[in-house]
C-alpha cells in the first residue's frame, strides 16, 4: 500500500484523558503513597516524567523527532493477501509492519523519543534491560543518534540465543552485559547461586536501575510498560487508522502480542478512542505466551515491576516479581507483569486476552513466511496464530470479518529460535 507521509501524525494520543476511571497510581516502595512526579526524577529524564503523568490527549511530537520518524515512517500497512488465500477464509486480513523500522521493530518508536528527551537535558548516558534485544538495539541505536552512551543488561537466555542483536547493540557503541550478572548487588544474587541462570526481565531491569540510581549523570530508560512509553508507540495505531480508511474498510478485531503492552497499545489505544466516545463494536486481544501469562492467570494487584524491589508498586496482572519464566525464544515476553494501562483495561472488560503455547506460535511463524515473505519476530509470531485461528473461525462461520495486527518486529536475528524447531 501507498506510503503517504501525511499519515505520519504530528502528536501522541494519551488514552488516559477519555477514560472515565484511571489505573490505580503506583506507590512509593517505602511509604506506600502514591508516586509524585518528583520521586520519579532521580531515576528518569525530567520530559520522559511529564510524558508517564500527563492527561491531556495529545502531545506534540517535537520536530526533531518527527525528522527521525519520517526517515522509516509511516511504516507499511499489508494485505495479507497470501495467509487470506492459504486459509481459504472470508475475512479480510491487514497488518501494520512495524518491522521496516530502523532497528527492525517497534521499539524505536520510543526509543528516539526517549533519547531525544534525555538529550536535552545534558544526560550523557541511558542504562536499560532488554529480552530479545530490539529494544536494546533500538535505544543504542537512538543513543548514538542524540550522543549519549548507552548501558544494557540482556536477559542471558536472550544474550546466548541471539548474538545478532548483541551485535547490533555494540555496533553503535553500547555496552552489553548478560543478566544476571556479578557486576551488581541486584545481579550478584542470582549469579552467585548459578552463574548459567537463565535470566528474566525482572532481574535485568533491578540490574538497569541499580546502575543508574548509584551513578552520577545516569538515568534510566523503559521500553515498555509504563505509560509514556505506550504513549509514544501510538504512532502505530493513528496511521493505520489512515491506511484502514484509505482502503475504506473498518476493523472488526484487533490483536497485538504482549509482554509489558507496548506494541498492542500502540496499534490499540487510537481504535479504543472510538470503542469509548462512539460505542464501536471493535474487539481487542491482546496475545500472550503460556509460559508468561501475567494477563491469563496473573493477579490483579500491587507489585514490583522488577525482581529486586526498585521500582514503585505498580497496580497490574503479575505473576509475582520472583517468576522466572522458562526461557522460551520470545524473550520480549518473559516479563512477570504486565503494563497497569492494560490491565486496566483487561479489568474493565475493554480488551480480551489469549495465553498460546510456543510450538502454536511457531506454526504460525511459518505459515506466514510461506505465504507472506516475512519472517516475524517470534513475539509477533503469537498475535499470528490468533490472527489465523480469528480468520479460521470467521471461516467456520462464513462471516466477512476485518483482522489487524501488529508485527512488531522481523525474526531476522531469530534464526537460531527457529532452527530449534
Amino acid at each position: 500500500m501507498s506510503r503517504k507521509e501525511e499519515y505520519l501524525p504530528s502528536s501522541f494520543y494519551n488514552i488516559k484523558a477519555d477514560l472515565n476511571e484511571l489505573p490505580k497510581p503506583p506507590l512509593h516502595p517505602g511509604t506506600k503513597e502514591p508516586v509524585g512526579a518528583e520521586d520519579l526524577l532521580p531515576l528518569f529524564s525530567e520530559g520522559f516524567v511529564k510524558h508517564e503523568t500527563t492527561l491531556e490527549r495529545s502531545i506534540k511530537i517535537p520536530d526533531v523527532v518527527l525528522e527521525k520518524y519520517s526517515i522509516y515512517r509511516p511504516t507499511p500497512f499489508i494485505y495479507a493477501k497470501g495467509l487470506k488465500e492459504y486459509l481459504d477464509t472470508p475475512a479480510e486480513i491487514f497488518y501494520k509492519y512495524e518491522g521496516a523500522g530502523p532497528m527492525g521493530s517497534h521499539k524505536s518508536n520510543t526509543a528516539i523519543m526517549q533519547a531525544y528527551l534525555a538529550s536535552q537535558e545534558g544526560i550523557k548516558t541511558l542504562t536499560t534491560e532488554t529480552g530479545a534485544g530490539q529494544w536494546g538495539s533500538a535505544l543504542a541505536h537512538a543513543g548514538a543518534m542524540f550522543g549519549i552512551d548507552v548501558k544494557v543488561f540482556m536477559v542471558r537466555s536472550s544474550y546466548l540465543s541471539k548474538p545478532g542483536r548483541k551485535v547490533m547493540m555494540e555496533l553503535h557503541n553500547a555496552t552489553v552485559t548478560e543478566s544476571p550478572s556479578p557486576n551488581t548487588d541486584s545481579g550478584r544474587i542470582f549469579y552467585e547461586k548459578d552463574p548459567s541462570h537463565p535470566g528474566s526481565l525482572g532481574i535485568a531491569i533491578s540490574e538497569a536501575i541499580e546502575l543508574a540510581v548509584k551513578s552520577q549523570g545516569v538515568k534510566y530508560s523503559l521500553g515498555s510498560v509504563l505509560d509514556g512509553v505506550l504513549l509514544h508507540q501510538t504512532v502505530i495505531g493513528q496511521e493505520a487508522i489512515c491506511q484502514l480508511q484509505e482502503v475504506g474498510v473498518s476493523p472488526d478485531i484487533v490483536i497485538g502480542c504482549v509482554g509489558g503492552g507496548s506494541n498492542f497499545a500502540g496499534l490499540s489505544f487510537p481504535m479504543l478512542f472510538h470503542r469509548i466516545n462512539e460505542n464501536s463494536k471493535i474487539r481487542f486481544i491482546a496475545v500472550e505466551p503460556e509460559a508468561c501469562p501475567s494477563l491469563t492467570k496473573g493477579t490483579f494487584g500491587y507489585d514490583f515491576g522488577d525482581t529486586s524491589g526498585l521500582t514503585p508498586l505498580l497496580y497490574m496482572h503479575s505473576l509475582g516479581k520472583d517468576f522466572i519464566p522458562s526461557p522460551i525464544h520470545a524473550g520480549g515476553l518473559r516479563y512477570h507483569g504486565m503494563s497497569p494501562m492494560i490491565s486496566h483495561l483487561y479489568s474493565k472488560k475493554m480488551i480480551e486476552a489469549k495465553a498460546v503455547s510456543q510450538q502454536k506460535t511457531f506454526d504460525a511463524a511459518k505459515v506466514f513466511v510461506q505465504t507472506e515473505g516475512i519472517l516475524p519476530a517470534p513475539e509477533s509470531s503469537h498475535a499470528i496464530a490468533v490472527t489465523i485461528e480469528e480468520a479460521l473461525i470467521a471461516k467456520k462461520e462464513n462471516k466477512k470479518k476485518v483482522i489487524v495486527f501488529n508485527l512488531s518486529g522481523h525474526g531476522y536475528f531469530d534464526f537460531n529460535a527457529y532452527a530449534m524447531n
